[in-house]
Order: structure tokens, then C-alpha cells, then sequence
């Protein structure tokens, strides 16, 4: 168990004695776009048609605006408390190399995200920051998404597939999606072609590559496979959606701070993207992802650099 006690309180939830849990390194790591920092242990999410406020005070956290209901049915797995990240940590330490890192980022928990957010969301990152992607999601969800309210202020849930269903290419341009814009109708027009046969019971092998479901149910290397049916996935984009929103801990994303990282801690410079793939998979195995969000974290909070 990763906490001792969870306790409902006025519109708020309290996870007493929680272990590997820092909050702003969770939703730092590269792996969530739907955040506002207020301070470094107080943060607004918004998830799951949700909108919640989460502060940490040392080993407890309370998440504010939910209810036992929902921290049972959606924060647990959201969070992955039910993952002990201790037997993990101590696993990955072996690595004398990998154990600074994993020091570092001693609070990383991999988030369980919606599939059609998070593959919506990684086909917006490609060669893209994080402030310009979080910018995106934003205007996506307040021209299309449900508002919610909190505390006098208003977000947007990120809509669904049925609410995007009529979005334009002009329009997802003026969310700042730019190139990246025909990819993302094309992956709405598939997602729903594939919900619509689906209700209907009339899924054909060729809209099952696009059923969401389905996908998150295969092995990791189909997995990894089918999601670059979608326009705008590759093998980069793939990996982080099967890790963030499909439980697929074996998957390795590499961008330029993973490629930093494996350079300064393991490999020659000159070796590609893909090769980096395939040695940290090898490496690391079944807990591939979780080294990868350590690595990740520490590289890019400490500016690694690399002779180019």
C-alpha cells in the first residue's frame, strides 16, 4: 500500500501517509498538459471531465473538489496508487547510473490518462514545447469542451471525440496546431468512424486499427504498431501515449532530453533516435517507461548537454 488512510472531508479527499508521491514532479515529467501550477506543491488539474486542486503538505495530499466516489473510480488509477513505486525505485537503482536520476525524481508517478486526450495531445507535441502545447489543448478544450467551474473560475474538460466530430482544418489551425492540424481531423474523423461502427456492431477489421480500446488491449509491440495507423504517430508519439494512457510500461519514448540523457549516461553520440529505442527497452525491460520518465526529468531539470 502506498498510503495508510484515505478520509473524505467537505468536498475534498485526504491521502495520509503517502509514499513516492511529489506532486510537481508528477505533472513535470513531461507526461501531463492539463495543469497550472499555483505553487510547488499546489496545483489545478483538469482530467476526466474533472476539474481538481491537489496540495501536498510532506506525506499527505488532499485533493479538493471530488468525493470518495470518484477518488475510487478515477484519482487512484489516475495517480497509480495502487503501483508501488518503492519496489520499482529499488529495482531501477540498481543501476548505478540510472540511480541518480531516480533520486532525483524520487516522485514520479506515471499518470493513467484518457487514451483520446493523451493521443490528441502527443500528435500536438511533435516538434513543439510544452508551453505552446499546453496552449493548444487549452484553446481545443475551451472551443469544444464542457466548462467547468471552480472556486469562481472557469476551465474546459477536453472534449470528447463525439464533441469534436465537426471541427474543421481552419478551426484546429486557430488553436495553433499548425501542421500538425490535418493530422489531428484525421485521427477524429478515424476515432469516431471506428465509435459509430462499434455501437452499431458493425466494426470491420479495417476500423478496429482505430478503436482505441481494442489498441490499449493488444501487447506492447502491436500496440506500438497499430497507434501509427493514425496520421501524425510515430514511433515517439506512440510510446508516450501506450505509457501515459494504455499501461504499457515496457514503452521507451525518445526525444532530444531522453536522447541527452542515454548519451551522457550510456551510449556514443552519433547513435539514432531508434537505436536509443531499442537499448533502453533491452536495458530496462518491463519498467522501460518509468527509467524513461526518471531520465527524462533529470536531464531536463539539470540542462544536460551533449557535444552535438
Amino acid at each position: 500500500m502506498n498510503y495508510t488512510n484515505v478520509v473524505e472531508q467537505q468536498n475534498s479527499i485526504i491521502i495520509e501517509d503517502v509514499k513516492d508521491f511529489n506532486i510537481k514532479q508528477i505533472l513535470e515529467c513531461g507526461q501531463c498538459f492539463r495543469w497550472e501550477r499555483i505553487t510547488d506543491t499546489n496545483y489545478i488539474i483538469v482530467a476526466f471531465r474533472r476539474v481538481i486542486e491537489v496540495v501536498q503538505e510532506g506525506n499527505k495530499v488532499i485533493i479538493y473538489n471530488t468525493n470518495m466516489k470518484d477518488f475510487n473510480e478515477i484519482w487512484k488509477s489516475y495517480f497509480d496508487l495502487d503501483r508501488d513505486y518503492g519496489v520499482i525505485k529499488e529495482e531501477l537503482s540498481k543501476d548505478e547510473l540510472l540511480r541518480k536520476s531516480v533520486e532525483f525524481g524520487y516522485g514520479i508517478r506515471i499518470l493513467n490518462q484518457d487514451p483520446f486526450e493523451i493521443l490528441i495531445s502527443f500528435i500536438i507535441s511533435a516538434r513543439n514545447s510544452i508551453p505552446s502545447i499546453m496552449k493548444t489543448i487549452k484553446k481545443i478544450s475551451e472551443k469544444w469542451g464542457d466548462k467547468l467551474e471552480y472556486k469562481g473560475n472557469i476551465y474546459y474538460a477536453f472534449p470528447t471525440p463525439e464533441q469534436l466530430k465537426k471541427a474543421t482544418l481552419d478551426e484546429i489551425k486557430e488553436t495553433g496546431a499548425s501542421f500538425r492540424s490535418k493530422y489531428i481531423v484525421d485521427t477524429i474523423g478515424n476515432v469516431n468512424a471506428a465509435i459509430e461502427a462499434k455501437q452499431k456492431g458493425e466494426l470491420t477489421e479495417e476500423l478496429r486499427q482505430f478503436d482505441l480500446d481494442y489498441i490499449k488491449s493488444l501487447p506492447s509491440a502491436e500496440c506500438h504498431k497499430a497507434l501509427q495507423n493514425f496520421m501524425g504517430v510515430g514511433a515517439k508519439v506512440a510510446d508516450c501515449i501506450m505509457l501515459f494512457s494504455m499501461g504499457k510500461h515496457s514503452a521507451f519514448p525518445v526525444d532530444v532530453w531522453i536522447k541527452r540523457a542515454m548519451i551522457h549516461f550510456y551510449l556514443a553520440p552519433d547513435v539514432s533516435l531508434n537505436k536509443i529505442r531499442v537499448f533502453g527497452r533491452e536495458k530496462f525491460g518491463e519498467l522501460s517507461g518509468l527509467a524513461q520518465q526518471y531520465l527524462f526529468y533529470y536531464a531536463r531539470e539539470n540542462n544536460i548537454k551533449i557535444e552535438e
